[in-house]
């Protein structure tokens, strides 16, 4: 009991840091290694073991069919031991947020070995509540509603205490964009399924993907930091770091993902096609090259960082105006080169503005060099302005039929917006 009360306090040495970070996994490790070779001999003699509960996730995320499987049969005698003891699933989904509520704790405290192992202990459970509920003949649809929404409830608990501990640290940055990433995954799978198209194969980083992937980076992080900074009392956890930088990256592609699936499975116009991007990028490239050589010149003879952005996106404007017109969108093609030039001085006008006001803005954060300004601002301005209007405004096709009836039949997403 006192080695337990060590643990969970953090009062350990470096060696008993290592080792109660490293103990749930060897028991988790030798169960896996014993249950794979019952696996495989009972597979030979008896055939292949078949989950159809896998097989309704679909084929999205990391794991293959057969480690899906494998799983399932892993965690049958848990949940047959549950559902013979009638056990109520709703209790095991409120229980997992009990857990992930105290990982959330631990983590915030700082215990990030026990932080870790309380979060994949809630996803077990989350896993189990399902398959308890369905063998029982209690699955439902409230269940299901209940279970969905505490899910969300489960990892914002864990990756705000994250942010708590990191408050005062870059990392914090990364945790919420991890944290919202989460939430971004799901909603576009639920407003996917909503107007009828199915997502459930879409996108690499799912639930699962992302506790493992956070569950065992904390858990594990304190092994380093103890071999690393034994004597440090509020380590930074690089392992931890690692996972979380990785969810934000990959939670947002595959929100992303989703999103790029779901226009397109709705049938998007041709303003949702992206197949100019990659020229168009390039062609950004090369003007921001010159446009970043004006700004670094201006800043260096005294000009202030926003006022050398905004006269560093004139001069940058007429090598990306030249490039995006004959390359890129083929814009010589379709529209008078007077008319595309006169859009295009509307485009780089506005673009300037928005990136000195972006720089301007990011600078009041402390700490913040220019150039790490200067390219935030641009990426988020080219992808949210620039490129929307150069492939829809300055270098579009004409429109057929200008004169005819517009249609006002409101979009299927229009039809269902309320509420959403």
């Amino acid at each position: 009991m006192n080695t337990i009360w060590q643990w969970v306090s953090g009062n350990l040495s470096t060696g008993g840091r290592i080792w109660s970070a490293a103990a749930p996994a060897l028991v988790l490790l030798a169960y896996t290694l014993i249950g794979l070779v019952v696996y495989v001999v009972r597979n030979r003699y008896s055939g292949k073991f078949h989950d159809e509960e896998m097989d309704g996730r679909g084929l999205g995320g990391l794991t293959t069919a057969r480690m899906r499987h494998f799983f399932a049969w892993l965690m049958r005698p848990l949940w047959q031991t549950l559902a013979n003891a009638e056990v109520p699933p709703n209790a095991i989904t409120t229980l997992s947020v009990g857990l992930a509520l105290g990982a959330g704790v631990a983590l915030a405290a700082g215990r990030f070995s026990l932080g870790g192992w309380l979060y994949l202990a809630a996803g077990a459970l989350d896993f189990l509540d399902g398959r308890v509920a369905r063998v029982t003949g209690r699955a439902s649809t409230s269940g299901a509603a209940l279970d969905s929404v505490l899910d969300r409830y489960c990892e914002s608990a864990v990756l705000v205490g994250l942010a708590w501990y990191y408050r005062d640290s870059w990392v914090l940055f990364a945790t919420l964009l991890a944290l919202t990433g989460s939430l971004f995954v799901p909603y576009v799978r639920a407003k996917g399924e909503a107007l009828g198209a199915k997502l459930s194969d879409v996108g690499f980083m799912q639930r699962p993907e992302r506790i493992v992937v956070l569950g065992l980076t904390t858990a594990f992080s304190p092994v380093l930091e103890a071999v690393l900074v034994p004597s440090d009392p509020r380590p930074i956890h690089r392992i931890a770091v690692v996972g979380l930088v990785a969810i934000a990256a990959t939670s947002h592609a595959t929100a992303l993902q989703r999103l790029a699936h779901l226009i397109k499975s709705l049938g998007g116009s041709a303003t949702t096609d992206l197949r100019p991007l990659p020229k168009s990028i390039v062609v950004s490239a090369v003007a921001t090259a010159i446009d970043f050589s004006f700004v670094w010149t201006l800043v260096h003879v005294g000009v202030v960082a926003p006022a050398a952005t905004a006269l560093g996106c004139v001069a940058g404007g007429f090598i990306a105006f030249t490039l995006g017109r004959a390359w890129a969108f083929q814009g010589s093609r379709s529209i008078e080169g007077k008319r595309q030039a006169g859009r295009f001085v509307f485009v780089s006008g506005s673009s300037a503005a928005l990136n000195a006001g972006g720089v301007a803005v990011l600078l009041l954060l402390p700490s913040v060099d220019y150039r790490i300004a200067w390219v935030v601002a641009r990426f988020v301005v080219f992808a949210t302005w620039n490129y929307p209007l150069l492939r829809d405004y300055v270098f579009a096709p004409p429109v057929r039929g200008r004169g005819s009836e517009p249609n006002l039949t409101p979009a299927l997403g229009e039809r269902n917006a309320s509420g959403a």
